[in-house]
């Protein structure tokens, strides 16, 4: 069914391990990371135990579009996507490193997720049915689901190692990190969503919110992680979309639609996934890299 092996994780001990997160491995190379995404796959803070095939080249394919595409707004830590820029000790494992593997500056992350939403979708919408605001951003009332607000807005979250983020109002992020940068990585984030919303416009997208991550590079602040992915953004189809009902997504909402479905308590362990969904979820995630890209994905 698939050219490539799914790789669900990643073992090269000729260099250290710093960190294995929900879908990258991350390694150590004196003052740069090197981040592999692997084809895991998580959902409800659970790593399933079925890889998607493709996932790991279209998470880092899509990142580098769009650090190329906004690089003009904000520094990323993007070195060299290539596998052959990578350091002489990893060509034995350039195979399993094609497409999906990223040398990247190390950077001390600022401990916030800055999401920016422009849809009411997702937490935000349980959020707003119970106190007509989000993040202590007040909103209209009788908004639907899926429904335009009438601004972008900005919605912090606390990043969790394990568990679910918790959002928090711009307030609470000040006395976390001062006030200054909290205005600077909002006034980034909200360009970043503006600019990304209109591009995908045109190839057939709405982004209804996205994610970024931001940390500190020789004092300089700059974009990190990844951005603008099926894992860290909600990207709906704009010829579909209806306000009141959950739009048709290109994103990981599906499997998230699919697991609800089933008698999981939303714990681990993670039930395994049939052939179909597998399959299913792949063709979403390469039908987002294809569009928004204008490119087939390299396999």
């Amino acid at each position: 069914m698939y050219k490539d092996e799914v790789v669900l994780s990643t073992n090269f001990s000729e260099v250290e391990l710093f960190k294995r997160g929900k879908v990258r491995d991350i390694y150590q190379i004196k003052d740069k990371l090197l981040i592999v995404a692997t084809d895991r796959i998580s959902a409800f803070d659970c790593i399933l135990p079925d890889g998607i095939p493709y996932k790991g080249k279209i998470l880092t394919g899509l990142s580098k579009f769009w650090f190329n595409a906004t690089q003009d707004i904000i520094s990323n830590h993007l070195i060299s996507s290539e596998e052959e820029n990578l350091p002489r000790v990893l060509f034995p494992f350039r195979k399993i490193l094609k497409g999906r593997s990223m040398l990247v500056k190390k950077s001390e992350p600022v401990p916030i997720e800055c999401v920016v939403r422009g849809y009411l979708a997702g937490s935000a919408y349980k959020e707003y049915k119970t106190h007509h605001s989000i993040c202590g951003i007040a909103l209209p009332q009788k908004l639907r689901l899926a429904e335009r607000l009438p601004e972008p807005i900005f919605t912090p979250a606390t990043k969790a190692e394990k568990g679910h983020d918790v959002n928090i109002s711009k307030e609470k992020m000040k006395e976390m990190i001062g006030s200054e940068l909290t205005e600077k990585l909002e006034g980034i984030s909200l360009k970043i969503y503006k600019r990304a919303s209109k591009f995908l416009e045109r190839r057939g997208f709405i982004l209804s919110d996205t994610k970024l991550e931001f940390g500190f590079h020789h004092g300089e602040v700059i974009l990190i992680d990844e951005l603008l992915t099926p894992d860290s953004s909600r990207f709906w189809s704009k010829k579909e979309y209806k306000p009141g009902s959950s739009p048709i997504s290109s994103d990981k909402q599906f499997l998230r639609d699919y697991l609800s479905e089933l008698d999981w308590d939303k714990t681990p362990p993670a039930p395994s996934l049939p052939a179909a969904i597998i399959e299913k979820t792949s063709e979403k995630y390469l039908e987002a890299y294809q569009k928004i890209t204008g490119k087939k994905l390299s396999l």
